[in-house]
């Protein structure tokens, strides 16, 4: 096979996955070290209470128990930090709660871990977290965010004297934007509920802990989506030490989606339990845990608001939202609403956008960012909010947005949130995704589903989101003596084909094969520095990295080669795994080369840093039916068109989308965390109560791209991870309150929207209809 099959925007098949399908991955699960120990977490029952352990000697004197870690073992231990915080609106800094390693003896939310027991066997540390008796004292407790923001709700941390964690703005001032209002000949209001997520990866977290006595050195291996990521945040915070003192390695990761970015109290328990028991401790999560024990995502409420003139041109949008903390500020818990805030703007070139944020402590667990973190809230406030304008005002989502969309020839184009977007032709990803839906036809569609006793509806969102900007990464690429290449990045795949395409950015340079680059990735002793997988980084940003220090290994080899081959170094091309004058059969082989080369010039080395965000950009179609009888939803179309500036991978790069449809898809549809608000309790918290998507509720989709390069990216890419998650959701309940309001008026339903939630909207919609 030749190389041009190899580079930028070639369709080249995963080349990790022969392993991963054969059973060759190497996962926590799989990891045995010698001598291992087995720990087990005993969790609160209760969402707010007083607790007293008793009896500890006896747990601990159980066969194979070695021991029970407490508050009281651990209170040497610096607390989990948050390094998310943000300023409120008057410029003063939130109070960060203190999270302890473990809690002394109170705990705040039904799954926070209270202690560690540390046995021979995995089934002796569960036996004794079953035995350990506590007793707890109730405390007041509020589960719910809105209920939780009001000023006589039980608080969750009494001292506070509130449950609003943080009061913050963003964009306009707002007393400029009500006075738009005030003026406006149009008013659009709409209340929104984003749901609370479970991540659900395949692969629930886990981690272990060794400790060597001789060097006083801990070593954490843990499923994470980046051990530059975990590694500061136990050194500087939690055990105080150098950094080079903690060693963490991840290896093969099933699945992070934001909830593995973080450092849990769980790694830090591990280790210490490791240097208290000189054996390696290792943790496994089973799935409930998962639901308790881990950061959960979205949870906002929000009221929106839109100012328009007598001509339909949008004058200001006004938002306020409540965003559910949990108990505790996770690691980027506060950030994530407010960062996610300044893309409330969308698509449209509305001249004045106001935005409150407020935090809200509740007795759940903590929130922090799930795929998309804070994007797709805002995507989901304005792709609602102008769909109802249109439904209310009487013009068509389309022609509503034409009129109010920034044109390629207004950019660049700074948003009143402060984000400047570079590129973006939204009308034609619009109209492509239109035209390929055959939204001319769709009347006579709707009437045959009428003839069925159907709904029928069509929906669309345009969204934007920001990421790949921030900082730097480090990408280093080795030559061998055998033609190979090495590849050290800071980053952390969990599943989204890094082997295969960081390889394609070295063979775009170099012309080898994939087979001969190999990537390695989940050790800070191997890779000096890096920020891990978050915010779509990896590849536009590691990856320019890369493919610098890729082209510049590949001018030294022909600066060395035209020695060899005595040409000019302008005349050379690679071919194969080798360097040729152009237009003849004279070569040398890379690896002859590089053996020709001294050691320090066979690797390259590159801290790429962007500087701004990426914005991709693009149309989410959908056409479904629905049942007016049981409310069941059955997706007819489904249409992507993209914007991600330059393609590395199509196939790569639509798995992507896949991926991220299906969890659009599971928040829209089918998933909903419910808390017991009398209990506290995670109702939800297995798989026979909490819906994920399967197999036969996701679409066939269809997938383009419409690409224009970025100009703030060196690769012209613009990032794409989190893209299908942004807009699958506003396009899915767009769709489907298209075919309510056709069938009763209907302009606002909720996610989930389950098959009981459809029909109950319906039949209180006939109802009301009758009642008038």
């Amino acid at each position: 096979m030749k190389h041009e099959s190899f580079g930028i925007g070639a369709p080249v098949r995963r080349k990790e996955d022969q392993a991963l399908l054969t059973g060759q991955g190497r996962y926590l699960g799989d990891i045995a070290k010698e001598g291992m120990l087995h720990a087990a977490v005993f969790r609160s029952p209760l969402p707010h209470a007083r607790f007293k352990l008793k009896d500890l000697d006896g747990i601990a004197a159980m066969p194979g128990v070695m021991g029970v870690i407490t508050a009281d073992d651990v209170e040497h231990l610096g607390a989990l930090p948050c390094v998310g915080n943000v300023p409120n609106a008057d410029g003063s800094m939130p109070e960060v709660p203190e999270q302890t390693i473990l809690p002394k003896d109170t705990v705040r939310y039904v799954g926070e871990a209270i202690a560690m027991v540390v046995a021979e066997t995995p089934q002796a540390a569960r036996d004794a977290v079953e035995a350990i008796n506590a007793t707890f004292g109730d405390l007041p407790h509020d589960v719910e965010l809105v209920a939780a923001s009001r000023d006589d709700a039980p608080l969750v941390w009494p001292e506070r004297g509130t449950n609003t964690a943080f009061d913050c703005a963003a964009g306009t001032p707002m007393e400029e934007t009500d006075a738009a209002f005030e003026k406006a000949a149009h008013k659009v209001r709409l209340e929104l509920v984003n749901n609370r997520i479970v991540t659900n990866y395949m692969e629930p977290r886990a981690a272990i802990g060794e400790y060597d006595p001789h060097t006083q050195r801990r070593t954490l291996t843990v499923s994470s989506q980046g051990v530059h990521l975990i590694q500061p945040i136990l050194a500087e915070f939690v055990f105080r030490t150098d950094k080079d003192r903690i060693r963490v390695i991840t290896p093969d990761v099933g699945g992070g989606f934001g909830t593995k970015y973080f450092t849990y109290r769980e790694y830090a328990l591990v280790l210490h339990a490791a240097e208290r028991f000189r054996r390696p401790v290792r943790w496994l999560a089973d799935r409930t845990e998962h639901f308790l024990g881990d950061y959960q995502g979205r949870d906002h409420f929000s009221v929106a608001e839109l100012a328009l003139d007598e001509d339909l041109n949008f004058l200001a949008i006004r938002v306020d939202t409540l965003a559910n903390m949990g108990a505790y500020f996770a690691q980027l818990g506060p950030y994530i609403p407010v960062y996610g805030a300044a893309m409330v703007p969308g698509c449209y070139k509305t001249p004045l956008v106001s935005a409150r944020i407020r935090g809200v402590f509740t007795n759940t667990v903590p929130v922090d960012a799930y795929r998309g973190a804070g994007r797709p809230e805002a995507s989901y406030v304005i792709e609602r909010l102008v769909d109802k304008a249109a439904h209310e005002l009487g013009v068509s989502p389309k022609a509503l947005r034409l009129k109010n969309f920034i044109t390629p020839a207004m950019m660049p184009f700074k948003t009143p949130t402060g984000r400047t977007y570079d590129t973006g032709e939204f009308e034609a990803h619009m109209n492509a995704a239109l035209e390929r839906a055959d939204s001319a036809g769709f009347d006579a569609r709707l009437e045959a589903s009428r003839e069925k006793g159907l709904l029928r509806g069509i929906g669309f969102a345009t969204y934007i989101e920001a990421c790949a900007g921030g900082s730097s990464e480090f990408g280093k690429v080795t030559l061998a003596e055998d033609g190979s290449a090495t590849v050290l990045v800071g980053t952390q795949s969990q599943g989204q084909g890094h082997q295969t395409a960081y390889a394609q950015l070295v063979s775009e340079h170099l012309r080898l094969p994939i087979e001969a680059i190999s990537v390695i990735q989940g050790d800070t002793d191997l890779i000096p520095r890096g920020h891990g997988t978050g915010g779509s980084r990896s590849i536009p940003v590691a990856g320019s990295s890369v493919a610098h220090a890729s082209a510049a290994l590949a001018e030294r080899l022909k600066e060395k080669a035209a020695d060899h081959l005595e040409a000019s170094a302008h005349d050379l091309e690679f071919a194969d795994g080798a360097i040729r004058i152009a237009g003849t059969d004279r070569s040398i082989s890379v690896g002859e080369v590089v053996a020709s080369m001294p050691e320090e010039d066979r690797s390259a080395s590159e801290d790429w840093q962007p500087s701004a965000p990426t914005f991709p950009n693009g149309t989410h179609l959908i056409e479904l039916e629905v049942d007016p009888d049981t409310g069941v939803i059955s997706i007819e179309k489904y249409i992507v068109v993209d914007d991600f500036g330059v393609t590395l991978n199509p196939i790569l790069l639509e798995g992507q989308i896949h991926g991220g449809v299906a969890q659009g898809f599971g928040q829209a549809v089918t998933e909903r965390t419910v808390y017991d608000p009398g209990s506290g309790q995670l109702l939800t918290a297995t798989f026979m109560d909490y819906c994920m998507p399967r197999a036969d509720d996701i679409p066939e989709i269809h997938f383009e791209t419409r690409n224009v390069p970025s100009k703030t990216n060196a690769l012209g890419m613009k990032g794409a991870g989190e893209a299908g998650a942004i807009g699958a959701c506003p396009a899915l309940v767009n769709a489907v309150v298209d075919a309510l309001h056709r069938a009763y008026g209907i302009t606002q339903i909720d996610m989930p929207m389950t098959s009981e939630a459809v029909w109950r909207a319906m039949q209180l919609a006939k109802n009301e209809s009758a009642a008038a």
